[in-house]
């Protein structure tokens, strides 16, 4: 888990483009001890926001997952992927994750 900070620093943005990508459903971040953390998977190692996280994102928030349920969901191991949804979409994986998430909303 990054705080703000490290997530502009890794992505070589200003603090407010981290605080923009919040806004936008682009990133997700958790409060805890006070501080905003947002994983560490969910930034590459070339410095960008993982492609088809954004979506993922939007598509489990319409479907009234909480941001704690979210992260739940992309960090929960799923045998048909296999592996954690997040992993599927660090993977080049994310057509397969976004059906997924879809399919929660029925």
């Amino acid at each position: 888990m990054l705080p703000l900070p490290d997530v502009a620093v890794r992505l070589d943005q200003p603090i407010t483009h981290v605080h923009q990508a919040l806004r936008d459903h682009q990133l997700l971040a958790v409060r805890r001890a006070g501080v905003l953390l947002v994983p560490a998977e969910f930034i590459t190692d070339t410095g960008d926001i993982v492609k088809g996280l954004s979506g993922t994102i939007t598509v489990l928030n319409d479907s009234g997952f909480s941001p704690g349920e979210v992260l739940s969901w992309l960090f929960t191991p799923d045998e048909s992927l296999p592996g954690r949804p997040i992993d599927a979409l660090r993977g080049d994986r994310g057509r397969e994750v976004k059906r997924r998430a879809q399919a929660l909303a029925f």
